[in-house]
């Protein structure tokens, strides 16, 4: 594992390296500011070094992204949520970040029913054509990652507190890798960033971000879980928790989350239909997800504009689908949407019963008399 680096502020690192380009060289990055731009020059004096060197020489790995908030690779949901990130690491597919989402949280100290049950519902949430986003973290966290990673097509999304390239606890290695590796590992701060208490707030409200809603399945009275879950409903996005005994302490936050408005689920299709309304929202304006609050196009300056998904669109996807299951990238050709668009199209046809998935492959799902609905 690479030795964590010093404590860096991140804000001036990305200005710097968003602002030179993300394969530019220390040098160039240095020409650049001595050449007139001003501004650029005192942000690389504010930056270390070391900082620098080892944030570039990360960009330059295979499967290493830095996503800026002007990116259309950015997620539209993040961008909606209170306080987005300036720019992200990531660690594997960008385009995981687009996928349909629900994150489940929970303890660190998680109990072996709280894991059989955390396995049960991501597993059924990723047979759904969800992806799982979680925060890498002992108990909960890795039940969720571990249970998207064993479903096939399964895809999961890692949120550190840390550098995207350290995992903690440090146990997680491995766990960190096959993450990346099938979905995405992302982290606002510098490769190299050992963890601290103060990072972990922040990366709970990306989790949130990302997420259409949160599953917290077991949380302490005073839980990181908790942070999450408040994060989420401040986004507009839903928050469910699984009730327990009253004599288990980690029952309690799960419980209290209840009492302040929470939705009380027993099974994963309370979760589906619970994120049901936001889903059919961003299947039909996937280009302006409509969140509580007013509507924030997240087009970025100077891309090209998504349009809402039109009847037309629809009527593409449909046709490209049949009774032999597809894959994504196949569906993607024939129709020439993009994945994000159709994740969220076939999302919402899934929670109609119009379209059923199966390892990753969507079909056209069979009536009682064999016709497609």
């Amino acid at each position: 594992m690479p030795t964590p680096a010093p404590p860096v502020d991140p804000l001036p690192l990305l200005r710097l390296i968003l602002a030179g380009g993300r394969r530019a060289s220390r040098h160039a990055l240095l020409r650049s500011g001595e050449t007139g731009d001003a501004g650029l020059q005192a942000r690389m004096a504010g930056v270390p070094a070391s900082a620098l060197d080892r944030a570039l020489a990360w960009l330059a790995g295979p499967g290493h992204h830095l996503v800026g908030s002007d990116d259309p690779r950015y997620p539209a949901l993040l961008r909606q949520a209170p306080h987005p990130p300036l720019a992200l690491f990531v660690d594997g597919d960008p385009d995981a970040l687009w996928q349909p989402a629900v994150a489940v949280v929970g303890s660190r100290n998680a109990s072996a029913a709280g894991c059989e049950n955390t396995r049960r519902f991501a597993g059924a949430l990723c047979r759904g054509g969800l992806a799982i986003t979680s925060g890498l973290a002992a108990g909960i966290d890795a039940a969720a990652h571990e249970a998207a990673l064993a479903w096939p097509g399964g895809r999961t999304v890692a949120v550190l507190g840390t550098g995207v390239d350290v995992a903690y606890p440090r146990y997680h290695a491995a766990l960190r890798e096959r993450v990346a590796a099938s979905g995405a590992v992302v982290s606002e701060h510098p490769p190299g960033t050992p963890p601290r208490a103060g990072h972990f707030p922040g990366r709970n409200r990306i989790v949130a971000g990302l997420s259409l809603g949160v599953l917290v399945v077991e949380a302490a009275a005073r839980s990181g879980a908790l942070i999450t879950a408040r994060l989420a409903a401040e986004a507009g996005r839903e928050v469910f928790a699984i009730p327990g005994s009253i004599h288990h302490p980690l029952s309690r936050g799960c419980h209290r989350l209840i009492r302040e408005g929470a939705q009380l689920v027993e099974d994963p299709a309370e979760v589906l239909a619970g994120i049901a309304p936001l889903a059919g929202r961003l299947a039909l304006s996937y280009g302006t997800v409509d969140a509580p609050g007013p509507v924030v196009d997240p087009t970025p300056p100077g891309a090209a504009r998504s349009l809402p998904a039109s009847p037309t669109d629809h009527d593409r996807l449909w046709d490209a689908l049949g009774a032999d299951p597809t894959p994504m990238d196949i569906l993607a050709v024939r129709t020439g949407l993009t994945p994000a668009a159709l994740s969220a199209m076939l999302l919402a046809m899934e929670l109609d019963g119009r379209v059923a998935v199966e390892h990753g492959r969507y079909a056209r799902r069979s009536t009682g008399g064999g016709e497609a609905a």
